[in-house]
């Protein structure tokens, strides 16, 4: 109250539903009675969101009616009145009294063989849905070892009911069934590079953990680099080709400082390799007039790019901004197609600073699920930072040389992009997991991470 009338904006964010809060309507009153204007922004219940990510739909096209219950305020009078219908009941419990609400029900007038579904951590990647009937779940929950958390437990959504489709929830489990569900999976980029793969990976179920293993630097002497955006400037060059994000930002920010941008291009033609690169282009106002049609990578480039023509090209010089530790492959080819190369370092990539220790921990324990390399010096730099990955932990490579760098440094190698793109490689680890899935699935295994198996792994599921 002090900091609205204070002229501040005041947001009071509720757990579930604001209409469902014990002390929403009172805060409401006393707002009014303080001439204090608010709004109400509905959220979605827990004892109804979760039953939607468990794949538990709670009404079917015949209309089945639907009660909720918070079993720890219930009266007798509110069992009676639940076990006596028909229709679906919805209760909010803790993962110890699961089996005590069950048989309420049971005392109320509910069959014994009625389905039931219980559900721990809903909508989280720790979620987990246990399907018996109320006379089973207390035997289904103590086969499946699962204990109540230390601090007495978080809520439980326990849905029950013939009409309430627990017994198609093999079918309809949505969230829970996603190729990697639940999967710590490290990504060896920084935040601007993980952004969209770390979104990908989200979208399979998996919660990515980002750790930089290079960091960039800019060059030791910046009048090579300088010497290039003023010949850029001048007319120096017929082309300019960037093979990374990095060389992309490098002279960007060498733009900025000479107070120039992107119309600087004019009349010349701009290669790029790679979507993230030509996305970065364009985010900078510049189309490339190149790309790849095939794979991304400098020698991709080279199947496409023209050979000099003194006739068509005027100029027979290309700028390549890049790395201090590239490859020489691009520049050998443009060579051989006739054309001169300024090739510039501009910028550096130096191994970055290891890790917080609990993560260094992870990496070599075996807390992390899997861990994709995106290039070899990845590899190289993680092991030299944070140590090698567990043996359980599941391997994945964007391509052949990072596959034979991972195991120079004695890692097993999983899982291989088909072509030489990091969203192609989540597409493959997501595949792997889909089969893993399966293959326990078949051989009447439970479904557990990678994580989960190696020795002295905490195998019980708590809240």
């Amino acid at each position: 109250m002090e900091a609205a009338r204070g002229g501040r904006r005041v947001v009071r964010a509720v757990s579930g539903d604001p209409g469902l809060d014990t002390y929403a309507a009172e805060e409401m009153l006393a707002c009014v009675a303080a001439g204090v204007p608010f709004e109400v922004v509905p959220g979605v219940a827990a004892a109804v969101g979760v039953p939607a990510y468990a794949g538990v739909p709670l009404r079917d096209a015949q209309g089945a009616d639907v009660r909720f219950v918070d079993a720890r305020t219930a009266s007798d009078r509110c069992w009676t009145e639940v076990g006596a219908s028909d229709g679906t009941v919805v209760v909010s419990t803790s993962l110890d009294s699961v089996a005590s609400a069950a048989g309420e029900l049971v005392a109320a007038g509910r069959k014994p063989d009625t389905p039931m579904t219980v559900t721990v951590a809903g909508t989280t990647t720790r979620q987990r849905t246990w399907s018996a009937t109320l006379g089973t779940i207390a035997q289904t929950l103590k086969q499946a070892k699962v204990l109540p958390s230390p601090e007495g437990g978080r809520p439980v959504i326990a849905v029950v009911g013939e009409r309430s489709a627990a017994a198609q929830r093999d079918q309809l489990s949505w969230f829970e069934s996603k190729p990697l569900f639940g999967w710590k999976v490290l990504v060896p980029r920084t935040k601007e590079q993980a952004a969209s793969l770390s979104d990908q990976l989200r979208s399979y179920g998996a919660v990515p953990h980002e750790v930089p293993t290079i960091a960039v630097e800019p060059p030791r002497t910046p009048q090579q680099m300088e010497r290039a955006v003023k010949g850029l400037v001048t007319g120096r060059y017929e082309w300019i080709a960037f093979t990374s994000v990095n060389a992309v930002k490098a002279v960007r920010e060498k733009f900025e400082e000479y107070g120039l941008d992107a119309r600087a291009f004019a009349g010349i033609k701009v290669a790029a390799v790679g979507e993230s690169t030509a996305k970065a282009l364009i985010a900078f106002g510049v189309k490339p007039d190149l790309v790849p049609s095939g794979e991304q990578s400098a020698a991709g480039l080279l199947e496409d790019w023209p050979p000099y023509d003194p006739v068509f090209d005027p100029i027979d010089r290309v700028f390549l901004p890049r790395a201090d530790i590239a490859t020489e492959t691009l520049v050998a080819g443009l060579i051989e197609l006739g054309w001169e190369v300024d090739d510039v370092t501009a910028y550096r990539t130096v191994r970055a600073s290891p890790p917080p220790a609990d993560t260094r921990e992870a990496i070599k324990g075996g807390g992390f699920d899997a861990v994709l390399f995106t290039s070899s010096s990845t590899v190289r730099n993680l092991v030299g930072i944070a140590g090698k990955p567990h043996n359980v932990t599941v391997i994945a490579c964007i391509g052949p040389a990072t596959a034979k760098t991972a195991e120079e440094h004695g890692l097993r190698v999983d899982v291989m992009a088909p072509e030489p793109s990091v969203h192609k490689l989540a597409e493959a680890l997501a595949n792997f997991g889909l089969r893993r899935r399966a293959a326990a699935q078949e051989a009447g295994d439970p479904v557990t991470r990678p994580s989960e198996r190696r020795p002295g792994a905490r195998r019980r599921r708590t809240t």
